[in-house]
């Protein structure tokens, strides 16, 4: 855990307040008043940015004290709204807080008010407020108002109530240049702790990885149509940031919804919250279902596309879809026994498809359970200030931030380059908002990611097997064409061969490639029921490893009864996918290991944990010995192997291997491929 001296504090308070004058509110003001009134966060603070915005002890708690003032004297709540407007017509005029929507009443040419806690509709307002603050047709604002009463016998139905001045709570207008100005003012470190303290927690209490883990929580503000799920214990504030931090999102809780709510009312012809709010986050997704049989349908189609079709028309909307909900058993037994998507409701847990249009999979088990000194006493934007900024960041993209420095490895397919993208354009609207970054600060939100997808790609592997077999995510510098591989903290470490037991018919190789460089091959097999058919997918048009492959079939096929009596190569079907793990191309030293991978398939035993198969034979059975065998121990340890099965042909090479490499890896010996297999499913 780091920390920060005081002092730095200070001086981040003491250039925030500079930078944004009258922008920045001491969050702990706002907690304080929180818990005494049921307001908007960000009415609270735009009346503490008012009159609170200084370091002066005794100045904020006069200004403490007239924000009081105010919101008992001045707040409408909407149990009380005969009292204040009878307090209205009595004093002929009074100033109110409420949220008012103006529309275009164009049977009289003039634009009418409507209060949300007032209950009045159908009072003239000054086309002057309209054009100067246009949010006001759009949703509607809080605002402070002078109202006034005067009722006309003489006018037909006037309205006696009237606006005499108005003044918006929430920020009317945006000036993203200030933003992009300011930011200059403030190193990475700097600006990542404003955004953090501006939601309302203390990062000199949080580690680095958990404050880029709040930050992602922030990527649905700023990214249009981002799709993003966080699984984790309770308490640790997954869905505060979409009910309090924005007026542009909302939580919807409770399970139960329907398509015309959340998409389109055919009746009433009007969009639902996707076309209203910027983020749509569903609290406790176990318990999402929808009255309508067709609502998961097309919610894939809005997560794939930001559209969806109800009647005769294709509707678009902007808005991302954030699922946040509780994993209640321990994570080493959900990664075990099932998927990390486990948790949500029947009819999604094993569509695939619709796990596959998550952008990124936040892993909520990493961030703390909120205690109270998680919570800041120090200065961050006002919420109302930041919601704008988000807000204006979505009319821009920075998906292709990557492409100057790096390209995306070749595990990554069209949905997955898109997610990383996506990912990648949030997080540098939210650091770099002026488009000013570095290599290493691209490299490291890429890494960042590129991890949370992978974490999708992970979980679908286990739900659609062979289909979602490329998780190898790896982006490429371009200007010295390294490779660096992104892993997933909970699969073990960055290793290509990943610790633990396998699953059955899955078999690591090391062989020489084309190019003659030596890679790491992994062998994918699946048994069905059939008729006897071998399928290869991954070989391309590769003669030699085809013909490698075929040689262990047919192997297989007239040797598998002297293996065990229980194969049956008639009534099954075998299929196989190979990854070039390495991307050094294919190569021909595979039957060995193919025949483990059938066999283990056939048998379901998996293989030895962590092992690699070396060696290759011929269709009679002939074992081969291994070229170049100390450079090919080598390539086993670097990809993590704690056992090599080496053929008995090769122990002479054992005297070119150096001491130091021969401690790392456990060498266990076969005479011939039946004993190979044996060896290697742990029987022999």
């Amino acid at each position: 855990m780091e920390s920060i001296s005081e002092g730095q504090t200070i001086d981040l308070d003491r250039k925030l307040n500079d930078v944004f004058s009258g922008r920045a509110v001491r969050k702990d003001l706002t907690k304080l008043m929180k818990e005494g009134a049921n307001v908007p966060v960000y009415v609270l603070e735009y009346l503490l940015g008012m009159y609170a915005a200084t370091d002066d002890e005794d100045n904020i708690q006069e200004g403490i004290q007239r924000v009081k003032k105010i919101l008992s004297e001045n707040f409408v709540r909407p149990d009380e709204a005969e009292k204040v407007k009878s307090r209205i017509r009595e004093l002929g005029q009074y100033s109110v807080i409420d949220k008012i929507t103006v529309t275009l009443n164009e049977k009289i040419d003039s634009y009418v008010a409507e209060f949300s806690n007032l209950g009045l509709k159908g009072v003239p307002i000054s086309p002057n407020y309209v054009k100067e603050y246009d949010k006001l047709l759009a949703g509607g604002i809080w605002c402070m108002l002078k109202m006034e009463y005067f009722f006309d016998e003489e006018v037909k139905n006037s309205n006696p109530f009237s606006i005499s001045s108005l003044k918006p709570i929430q920020m009317p207008n945006m000036d993203l240049n200030e933003v992009f100005e300011g930011r200059k003012s403030f190193t990475k470190e700097e600006w990542i702790d404003v955004l953090i303290r501006s939601t309302g927690m203390e990062p000199t209490q949080l580690e680095d990885r958990v404050k880029w883990h709040l930050l992602l929580r922030l990527v649905p503000l700023v990214e249009n149509n981002y799709n993003m799920c966080e699984l984790g214990p309770r308490g640790t504030g997954k869905s505060h940031v979409y009910k309090e931090i924005s007026p542009n999102s909302i939580l919807v809780s409770g399970g139960q919804s329907t398509v015309a709510n959340l998409f389109y009312n055919m009746s009433s012809k009007k969009v639902g919250l996707v076309g209203m709010y910027d983020a749509v986050a569903f609290d406790e997704v176990a318990g999402i279902t929808f009255k309508d049989k067709d609502g998961i349908q097309i919610m894939k189609d809005f997560m794939a596309s930001g559209s969806f079709a109800r009647g005769r028309e294709e509707k678009a909307a902007s808005a991302s879809m954030v699922f946040v909900g509780n994993i209640n058993q321990s994570l080493d037994s959900l990664i075990k026994t099932s998927h990390l998507f486990a948790p949500f409701p029947e009819a999604m847990a094993n569509d695939s498809a619709f796990f596959d249009r998550m952008h990124y999979y936040l892993p909520g088990w990493e961030v703390p359970k909120m205690r109270p000194d998680f919570f800041t006493d120090k200065y961050g934007f006002i919420v109302d200030y930041m919601a704008e900024y988000f807000r204006e960041m979505r009319k821009r993209s920075f998906a292709d931030a990557l492409d100057r420095y790096f390209r995306l490895g070749n595990n990554l397919n069209q949905r997955d380059v898109i997610a990383v993208r996506k990912t990648v354009s949030g997080l540098v609207k939210l650091l770099y908002p002026n488009g000013e970054y570095t290599r290493d600060g691209i490299e490291e939100i890429l890494k960042y990611a590129l991890e949370g997808r992978r974490r999708v790609k992970e979980q679908l592997k286990k739900i659609g097997g062979m289909e979602f077999y490329d998780v190898h995510f790896s982006y490429i510098d371009k200007e010295s064409l390294s490779e660096e591989y992104v892993s997933v903290p909970e699969q073990g470490g960055g290793k290509l061969i990943p610790e633990g037991m396998g699953r059955p018919g899955h078999v690591y190789s090391v062989g020489h490639g084309d190019s003659g460089m030596i890679g790491v091959y992994k062998l994918e097999n699946q048994v069905v029921s059939g008729s006897g058919k071998f399928e290869k997918s991954g070989v391309g048009s590769h003669r030699g490893a085809k013909e490698s492959l075929d040689t262990a079939f047919r192997y297989f096929t007239s040797n598998s009864k002297s293996i065990s009596g229980s194969i049956s190569t008639k009534t099954k079907d075998y299929l196989m996918h190979i990854s070039d793990m390495q991307g050094i191309g294919l190569t021909e030293e595979l039957a060995i290991a193919e025949l483990i991978g059938l066999c283990s398939g056939a048998l379901e035993r998996p293989v030895q944990e962590s092992m690699v198969v070396l060696g290759n034979m011929t269709v009679g059975g002939t074992i081969a010995k291994v070229d170049e065998f100390a450079n090919t121990l080598q390539v086993c340890v670097d990809a993590g192997a704690k056992k090599v099965l080496i053929p008995a042909s090769s122990v002479v090479d054992f005297q070119t291997v150096p001491a130091d490499l021969l401690i790392k890896v456990q060498p266990v010996f076969y005479s011939d491929p039946t004993d190979a297999v044996f060896k290697a499913l742990g029987v022999g």
